[in-house]
């Protein structure tokens, strides 16, 4: 029976190598350039793709120096190569000989679309945007359970606050189911409403990779999504719609973590750096009140009691002097003044001019008696003389002869008969006195 041969891994590798190569030769190949890189050798490689498939790609230096454009991410390009394979790996690639432009990738261009589209519409308006909590006590992570991305997330956060409760909502994160399923687990956590802040990452990785993160329906849901979110999705180059329709957008996913969280060490230097400016300040407080005391003792010993008696005796007995100075001025000026006064006073004295006016007195009240008696003397001479005459003509003289005078009941003389009617009452006043009559005729 023949044995069969045994291949190393190696001595296959090298097979499947001079396999393709012969078999191949040169080809021709359209397809979009990701994960580019030019390291310092000079030398490219990148990932040449389709919709549906990727292969890797290498240029080496004496080959691109005569490229006429300069490789980017998303650039789709017409290639000349060999297709081989990198044994110590085994993995297939292709040697690039020529490169020229073939127009944007299709996946870049719906890319690009499907921003332009939704920033018109207003889901990257950061006037929408909302802050992150100061404190966030539970965080939801949107990403593989198996990924690195979650594995990173949980260090930083064990590392830096440990008291981050945090929530895994587990979704693919990369394939055809990888979209409908980051949409369910965003739905299924806002619905929950359970955590502070939302993350949703995954680690780097070539457009297709990532192309879930460009959904729209998944751009539409997380831009009403009432927490706020966290997008944390390839490397720091790396960005898709959800970056831009998140609240936050972080370059990496351990970067996110760091979002979310206070570094203990941080918290523990802020807190010695607040118990030294509170020492500092407690210092400064009691050196102030300690001044504030010197000065309230020094004003207490100026207006102490006993200070202010002994003022106040200083003052009375100033005040004292100044009275017995101004009495004794004033009792001085009171002196002289009575002096005056007295002398002024002796020469007007009453009793100089009382003995004329007591001599002048005696002569005026002789005058006066000597004037009264006249004066009675002719009054009386005077009163007789109108008595008698006035005797002469009065009506009760009359009456004494033997005459009458009638009057009426109102009193009026009457003269002529004629002036009483008959039967009309009146008065006769006689000598000897008066009687009522009634006229007959």
């Amino acid at each position: 029976m023949q044995q069969p041969h045994i291949f190393t891994v190696y001595g296959l590798n090298t097979e499947v190598r001079q396999v393709l190569e012969q078999g191949f030769g040169s080809i021709w190949l359209v397809g979009e350039i990701s994960n580019f890189a030019a390291p310092s050798s000079g030398h490219w490689y990148f990932t040449l793709k389709d919709e549906r498939a990727q292969i890797r790609a290498a240029m080496f230096r004496n080959a691109n120096q005569r490229v006429r454009i300069r490789p980017q991410h998303g650039m789709q390009v017409l290639v000349r190569a060999k297709l081989t394979v990198y044994e110590p790996r085994g993995d297939y690639q292709l040697i690039i000989e020529h490169m020229e432009d073939a127009g944007a990738g299709l996946l870049q261009q719906k890319y690009e679309q499907l921003k332009a589209k939704l920033q018109a519409e207003g889901l990257f308006d950061p006037a929408h945007k909302q802050p992150l909590p100061e404190s966030i006590k539970k965080v939801g992570v949107i990403t593989s359970p198996t990924g690195a991305a979650v594995r990173d997330i949980l260090a930083v956060l064990k590392r830096r606050d440990p008291s981050v409760e945090v929530i895994i909502y587990p979704s693919a994160v990369q394939g055809q189911a990888a979209t409908g399923e980051l949409l369910h687990m965003l739905q299924r956590a806002i619905s929950r409403n359970e955590v502070d802040a939302l993350i949703m990452a995954r680690g780097g990785g070539s457009l297709e990779d990532l192309w879930c993160f460009n959904d729209e329906q998944l751009a539409y849901a997380l831009h009403s999504c009432p927490i706020p979110t966290i997008s944390a999705v390839g490397h720091e180059v790396d960005f898709t719609i959800c970056d831009f329709v998140a609240d936050v957008r972080a370059p990496t996913p351990s970067a996110a973590a760091e979002l979310v969280s206070r570094d203990q060490r941080e918290t523990l230097q802020r807190i010695s750096h607040l118990a030294h400016r509170v020492e500092q300040a407690w210092a400064r407080y009691f050196r102030q009140y300690q001044q504030h005391q010197q000065h309230l003792a020094m004003r207490l010993q100026q207006q102490h009691p006993q200070r202010q008696l002994q003022q106040n005796n200083q003052r009375l007995d100033e005040l004292s002097a100044r009275v017995q100075l101004a009495m004794r001025r004033l009792l001085q000026q009171q002196q002289r003044q009575q002096t005056q006064l007295a002398s002024r006073l002796s020469t007007v004295h009453p009793e100089r001019r009382l003995a004329p006016l007591q001599q002048q007195q005696q002569q005026l009240k002789q005058r006066l008696q000597l004037a009264m008696s006249q004066l009675l003397k002719q009054q009386r001479q005077r009163f007789q003389s109108l008595s008698q005459g006035l005797h002469m003509v009065s009506p009760l003289q009359t009456i004494e002869r033997g005459y009458a005078v009638v009057r009426k009941a109102d009193g009026a003389v009457v003269r002529n008969p004629a002036e009483l009617a008959t039967g009309e009452a009146f008065q006769v006043k006689v000598a000897a006195g008066d009687f009522k009559a009634v006229k007959t005729e």
